[in-house]
This record gives C-alpha cells, sequence and structure tokens, in this order.
C-alpha cells in the first residue's frame, strides 16, 4: 500500500493514514509534531518523512541546517548580516513562514516578530513544540503609520485610514498580524481601505512604496520612516528576536553574528537608523525543552 502513495500525501490522505479526522492533523501541524510542508499556503507531506515519523524515528531533519538566515525582514540584521561577514543567505519572508522554514530544518535563524496576548514571539514559540532551539533578544523596535506628508494632518490614529491607500505586507508577516488585529480594534474591515495589489515583503519596500506614491500609508517600523523622509506615527512599541538552532549557534556563521552584535558599530548603526531600543541584545528570552 505505501508503495502506491505519492511522494507528497494530502492532509485528508494522512488523516485516512493514521485513521483519525482531519481535525487531529491539523493539530499536529500547528504543535510541530509530524513532518510536513507548505507550499503557496497548502500543507502536503513527504512520504518518506512521514513512515519514519510513524515508525518512531521521528522527525526527519536535515543533519546539518542550510546558511540561512529567514523570517521577519529587519533592516539592522540585514545590514550586520552583510558587515559582520558572516556569510549566512538570507530569506525574508515573514516571522510565521519563517517560523516554518525553521521548524523544518531549512534554516539556522529566523527573525521573529509574532504579537502575542503577553509577549511578542514566545507564546507562538511554544505552541510549536520546537526542539533544540534558542530565542535571543535583538531588539525593541517603534512600530506605527508612516504616512505621506500630503495626509499626515488627516491620519493621526489607526482608525484614521479608511478610505485611504494603505500598502500591505504579505501573508504570514508579522506586521500582517499585527494590522489585522488593529483593523479589528479600530472597527475597520479590509473594505475600508484601498490596497495595492501586490504586498510589500520587506520593511524598505512597504516604506519605498510609500515614498513612491504608491500607497498613502503603511503600518511600519520608525528607522524606515526616517530613511525614506516620511512622516511617522508611532503605534506600539514591538519585540523583534532571532530563533536560533542551538547547534548552529555555535557555528562559525553565526558566531560572527553573535560577535558583531556586541560591537559599537552596530550600536551606533541602530542610533542612527533610529527607532531600535537595543536594552536585552544577546539576551536570551527563551529555550525549547
Amino acid at each position: 500500500m505505501d508503495s502506491e502513495l505519492p511522494a507528497y500525501l494530502t492532509t485528508k490522505e494522512v488523516a485516512d493514514l493514521l485513521r483519525v479526522k482531519e481535525r487531529k492533523v491539523y493539530d499536529m501541524v500547528a504543535t510541530g509534531e509530524i513532518p510536513h510542508r507548505k507550499i503557496t499556503g497548502k500543507l502536503l507531506f513527504p512520504h518518506n518523512e512521514l513512515m519514519c515519523w510513524i515508525e518512531g524515528t521521528g522527525v526527519t531533519l536535515p543533519s546539518e541546517r542550510p546558511a540561512l538566515v529567514t523570517g521577519s525582514h529587519d533592516p539592522l540584521l540585514d545590514w550586520s548580516l552583510r558587515e559582520s561577514g558572516a556569510g549566512l543567505a538570507t530569506l525574508w519572508n515573514g516571522s510565521c513562514d519563517g517560523l516554518e522554514v525553521f521548524a523544518e530544518g531549512r534554516a539556522v535563524l529566523t527573525g521573529l516578530h509574532i504579537p502575542g496576548d503577553a509577549d511578542w514571539n514566545i507564546p507562538a514559540l511554544e505552541a510549536r513544540g520546537l526542539r533544540d532551539a534558542v530565542l535571543i533578544g535583538w531588539a525593541a523596535r517603534a512600530r506605527g503609520l508612516i504616512l505621506t506628508p500630503a495626509v499626515a494632518d488627516m491620519v493621526q490614529g489607526f482608525g484614521d485610514l479608511r478610505g485611504r491607500r494603505v500598502i500591505l505586507r504579505q501573508e504570514g508577516a508579522g506586521t500582517t498580524a499585527l494590522f489585522d488585529r488593529m483593523m479589528a480594534e479600530a472597527g475597520l474591515s479590509q473594505g475600508d481601505i484601498l490596497t495595492p495589489t501586490s504586498p510589500a515583503h520587506t520593511e524598505s519596500d512597504a516604506a519605498a512604496a510609500v515614498a513612491a506614491g504608491e500607497a498613502e500609508a503603511t503600518l511600519g517600523i520608525e528607522s524606515m520612516a526616517r530613511q525614506f523622509r516620511l512622516v511617522f506615527r508611532p503605534l506600539v512599541q514591538e519585540r523583534f528576536d532571532l530563533l536560533i538552532d542551538r547547534r548552529a549557534y555555535f557555528t562559525e556563521p553565526v558566531q560572527r553574528l553573535v560577535a558583531f552584535m556586541r560591537s559599537e558599530t552596530m550600536i551606533a548603526k541602530a542610533e542612527a537608523l533610529g527607532g531600535y531600543d537595543l536594552d536585552g541584545l544577546g539576551t536570551v528570552r527563551w529555550i525549547s525543552a
């Protein structure tokens, strides 16, 4: 029977194989218990890894993680990776997708700013059941509305976005989760704002779209408003943290970045960018069980 199954199974096929309801499969995905992939928003389950998991060998992860940094884009982190000479590649795909890539063993480090009820990032990590991972503090960032000067006097708070052109971030970004929460709190729906067809995938792309006139506003960070000479309305102080594989932490590329984090050069750059509070930089915020 196994030989007749495709290389990747659907949620229904996995539920049939395990003789459980599909809801149970989704629960196992949410906790990181079962090997899976998320491709264009659809869950797929690699057959070979699934059979190893069923037979008790656990989720098969690469013996060595690729030298890749993924997750949410942060301008200071992006600059530090280049300046430190760490030699780590980057894939800025948003906090949630970055966490997915990390959980599958396909990155050594991911940047996160996922809002929770009482804290940033930690609730999302505790729900995943990750192993051999540590969360290191990076910075607190000032996040708010980045506005064109033309509408700045008319947009004092989130509720004033009604009828405005707003550039959004991609699905799976921490900013998107925060934006949706603020929309609900302000009593707004997606139909109340005008949005370009394509979302922005980085903090700099979002601010650049406002500067270029493609939109009147975005939910961004103070450093990008400064860079593009736009108006900034602060709304929240968020935590941006680095989730690092504990074994990869001691490799040369990651250690280069960690050493650079403590340098006066990086501290001066954060000051120049603006909107960063480096209290807690490098502190351990969470360790997996």
